[in-house]
């Protein structure tokens, strides 16, 4: 699908075209009230968003209008959810996390029914951004994979510098926190609901107490790191390895390791073998992941077994921008640190898929040469990729603070052919009053005779006898 790029775009591309849809469909957001934010904004541009909610986090965050709980079985989730975006004449979906459970099943109805969907996803520009992309982000982002595509393009630069979006820490852990409770409480009314992640509240607390522990803990134990960094003689004479959260998405569903630890071993002993004997390699553990993992003694025993015991640091809660702008190199798996590395005209690496892994943008490999060749980063190259993300699918804004990037008048959106590049199939008998009901408890309490289109009709229309098939199979 091609995009008009040269319009004067008030927000992003990628947020006029979801206004372009009229009735989406909401199901699981970020932990927090950013889901019901969007609504709100939503309902201001005259669309007339709808949510389901999978658990009692969902419901706590979201209790407008249009909403329905889902508390049926996961492999009834389907059926059920065909049947509404039918009966509701829904024309998008939206959703954050394309790889959880309920959403691999969702983007798979939405294929069916030739439905766009649209992933919000934390910034690839940070930190004063969110991603929109409409097909998936990261791995299944469309953003153009071509030095030649990019250079084709017209280079628009952003009118104006993002404005802050006051994002908290503590915010966010709060909003975790009651997420946690409210899912643990609501239990007994979403019993089937399969989450992506444990999230009990008590393990939860207990682990951001250990996460809090460990960053005064790293904060006293490493306060003379930075100063051994930042010294003159280590400018440009050291590498960074940016660890990504154990659980990731990137790492599960576009890294060719089953672990972060096998990444660190690949690195490590590469480095052993072919950097300079004066270089350093520098591993940063990610903050978002210091209460669930500590790798010390997992490195520890590699710069033994490779004799880099003063080689290799471990760090923790340093400053990033400064890190990168001292630093020689960055490997890393498809962490968007690769690209702040290069905003600070840092070569950089990937080991992994990746949508910035473009040709004569980051290096070409292998690991072995890059630690002795890093090369020089093609900066009008990466200006080109970057003011292409911010006119297309940057939101200035923040899931756990200010959205100065939803703009409170009226959006222009673009009258083009391009609002038809989706032909959906669903065909559209129901009036519209039918489908300002209420909650939805399950799949039994939507009509099924509303597809006429005979692409979809079987997949609708045989919902019940599948599901109660299943339901034979069960008892």
């Amino acid at each position: 699908m091609t995009y008009p790029l040269d319009l004067p775009a008030p927000v992003p591309l990628m947020l006029r075209r979801l206004l372009q849809h009229r009735r989406p469909l909401l199901l699981q957001g970020p932990m927090g009230p950013f889901f019901a934010r969007l609504a709100a904004w939503l309902e201001q541009q005259g669309a007339k968003p709808y949510k389901v909610n999978f658990n009692g986090g969902d419901q706590w965050f979201y209790r407008r209008a249009r909403t329905y709980a889902y508390r049926g079985r996961h492999e009834d989730l389907d059926a059920w959810l065909a049947s509404f975006v039918v009966l509701h004449r829904i024309d998008a979906l939206v959703l954050f996390g394309q790889h959880r459970p309920v959403h691999e099943l969702a983007r798979a109805v939405a294929a069916r029914l030739s439905l766009p969907v649209f992933v919000f996803e934390e910034g690839y520009l940070r930190p004063d951004y969110i991603t929109l992309e409409e097909g998936g982000v990261n791995g299944l982002s469309s953003v153009p994979k071509s030095a030649e595509a990019l250079r084709f393009m017209p280079d628009e630069p952003p009118a104006s510098r993002p404005q802050p979006v006051a994002a908290s820490f503590a915010r966010m852990a709060w909003y975790a926190t009651c997420y946690s409770v409210a899912m643990w409480v609501a239990r007994p009314v979403f019993a089937h609901h399969v989450y992506h992640r444990p999230l009990h509240p008590l393990t939860q607390a207990l682990a951001w107490l250990r996460g809090g522990w460990r960053k005064l803990w790293h904060g006293w134990t490493q306060r003379d790191v930075w100063a051994r960094l930042c010294a003159q003689e280590r400018h440009k004479r050291y590498f960074v390895l940016p660890l990504q959260v154990h659980n990731d998405s990137q790492m599960q569903h576009y890294s060719p390791y089953p672990s972060v630890e096998a990444v660190i071993d690949e690195v490590m002993a590469s480095f052993a073998r072919h950097a300079p004997a004066d270089e350093w390699l520098v591993i940063k553990h990610h903050p978002m992941d210091r209460a669930y993992r500590c790798y010390a003694r997992h490195i520890a025993q590699r710069q033994r077994q490779w004799g880099l015991q003063d080689r290799v640091l471990y760090v923790h809660d340093v400053h990033l921008p400064t890190l990168l702008r001292h630093a020689r190199g960055v490997v890393t798996v498809n962490s968007t640190v690769g690209l702040q590395a290069l905003y600070h005209k840092v070569p950089v690496l990937t080991l992994g898929a990746c949508f910035y892994a473009i040709d004569g943008l980051v290096h070409a490999g292998p690991l072995a040469r890059f630690w002795r060749e890093p090369g020089r980063v093609d900066e009008a190259l990466y200006q080109r990729l970057r003011h292409y993300l911010l006119r297309t699918n940057q939101i200035n804004g923040s899931f756990y603070g200010r959205l100065p990037g939803l703009p409170q008048g009226p959006v222009a959106v673009p009258d083009t052919e391009e609002a038809t590049q989706w032909p959906s199939v669903i065909s559209q008998p129901v009036p519209l009053e039918a489908a300002e009901g209420g909650g939805a408890p399950g799949w039994r309490a939507l009509p099924m005779q509303v597809v006429a289109s005979p692409q979809i009709g079987a997949t609708v229309a045989e919902a019940p006898a599948r599901a109660s098939a299943r339901a034979s199979a069960r008892q």
